[in-house]
C-alpha cells in the first residue's frame, strides 16, 4: 500500500516538473511581431495600397527597383525581372517578364503569380492599369530627386517586404558613407569641371545631363562642376564647338560601356585641344552607379570623388 502511494507521488510530481520545463520553454520564445501590413502606403500615382501581409513573391519592372529589393533583404522573394536587371549577379538567374521599348509579358507575370508588381515611373499609368485589370497587385515607386528621396524609397520597399529593421540599418551605413565623403572633400582646394558623355553616337553634338539629374546632383557633391549645370534640359547635346569653350578638366565616359574609349576621343575631329585629353583626365565610368536610382548611387558618389579629387580619396 506504501509503495502504491509512492508511486503516485513520484507520477505526481514528475508531471508537475514537465509541465514546470513546458511553461519555461514556452515563456523562452521570442516575442513575435504581427506582419499584417494595416495601414496604407502611397505610391508613385498617388494611390494607397494596403497589403495583407509582406510580400512573399515579387516581380520587379525596373532595374532600380531590383537592385532595391535585393538590397533591403528581399532578394529571395523576387520571383521575376525586367529584362534589363542585371544586379546583383542572382538577378540574372531569375525569369524576364520582358521590359525592351517597353513592353512586358503580361501573361508571363500573371503565371508567376506574384503578389506584388514593383513597378517605377519608366511605367505608364496604362500599363499599370492594365496589369490591375488582371487582378495583379501593383505599386509604383516613384524617382527620387534626392539623396533623401532615395532612402525614403528603401524604407518603403522594407515595408511592403518585411524588411524595415535590416533597412534602417543599411539607410544609418548609406548616411555614414555619404558624410565621409562631405567631410573629405571640405579639405579639397579646386573644383574641377567635369563633363559627362552619355551618348556619342553624334560625336560632334554628344548627350550629356543638365542640372536635375542625379549625375549633376552627385558630381557637385564629389566636389566637381558639372560643365553642362546651366544649360537646358535635364538631358541634352552639347556642341563641340561649346564643349571647348567649356573646355572641361575632366571627362567622364559614361557610354564607355558601348566601346567608347579615351583614346576615340582623340579621333574625333575637333577634340584634341580638349584640356581633358591634353592631361589624360578620361575615365570610363559605369553609368549603372549614377543612372539607375537606388542604394548603389552612393558607390557612384564615392567614384566621382576618387575620380576628381584623387589625391583625397583612394580606392
Amino acid at each position: 500500500m506504501s509503495i502504491n502511494k509512492s508511486s503516485k507521488f513520484v507520477s505526481f510530481l514528475f508531471i508537475i516538473v514537465f509541465s514546470l520545463i513546458l511553461l519555461s520553454a514556452c515563456s523562452s520564445q521570442p516575442e513575435t511581431t504581427p506582419t499584417t501590413q494595416s495601414s496604407p502606403i502611397e505610391d508613385g500615382l498617388g494611390r494607397e495600397i494596403t497589403l495583407d501581409e509582406p510580400a512573399q513573391n515579387v516581380v520587379s519592372l525596373a532595374p532600380s527597383n531590383t537592385e532595391i529589393l535585393f538590397a533591403v533583404g528581399a532578394g529571395d522573394q523576387v520571383i521575376g525581372r525586367d529584362e534589363f536587371s542585371d544586379y546583383p549577379d542572382q538577378a540574372n538567374t531569375l525569369p524576364s517578364v520582358g521590359g525592351g521599348f517597353g513592353d512586358y509579358n503580361l501573361e508571363a507575370i500573371v503565371d508567376l503569380e506574384p503578389d506584388l508588381v514593383l513597378a517605377a515611373e519608366i511605367n505608364t499609368p496604362e500599363q499599370v492599369k492594365s496589369m490591375e485589370d488582371l487582378g495583379l497587385t501593383v505599386f509604383l515607386l516613384p524617382n527620387p530627386t534626392s539623396l533623401e528621396e532615395m532612402y525614403g524609397n528603401l524604407s518603403t520597399v522594407a515595408k511592403l517586404t518585411g524588411h524595415e529593421s535590416e533597412t534602417e540599418e543599411l539607410v544609418e551605413a548609406l548616411r555614414e558613407r555619404v558624410s565621409q565623403v562631405e567631410a573629405g572633400i571640405e579639405s579639397a582646394e579646386d573644383q574641377p569641371t567635369a563633363f559627362y558623355e552619355l551618348d556619342a553616337t553624334d560625336p560632334s553634338a554628344p548627350w550629356t545631363a543638365g542640372s536635375g539629374t542625379f549625375i549633376n546632383t552627385l558630381i557637385t557633391m564629389a566636389g566637381g562642376m558639372n560643365i553642362a549645370s546651366d544649360m537646358e534640359g535635364q538631358y541634352l547635346q552639347i556642341s563641340v564647338e561649346e564643349l571647348l569653350v567649356r573646355d572641361p578638366q575632366v571627362i567622364l565616359l559614361g557610354d564607355s560601356a558601348y566601346g567608347v574609349t579615351a583614346e576615340s576621343l582623340s579621333e574625333r575631329p575637333g577634340w584634341n585641344n580638349n584640356s581633358a585629353l591634353v592631361n589624360s583626365k578620361i575615365y570610363a565610368f559605369d553609368d549603372n552607379l549614377v543612372s539607375r536610382p537606388g542604394p548603389r548611387l552612393v558607390d557612384g558618389l564615392e567614384e566621382l570623388a576618387r575620380l576628381l579629387h584623387p589625391d583625397l580619396f583612394t580606392d
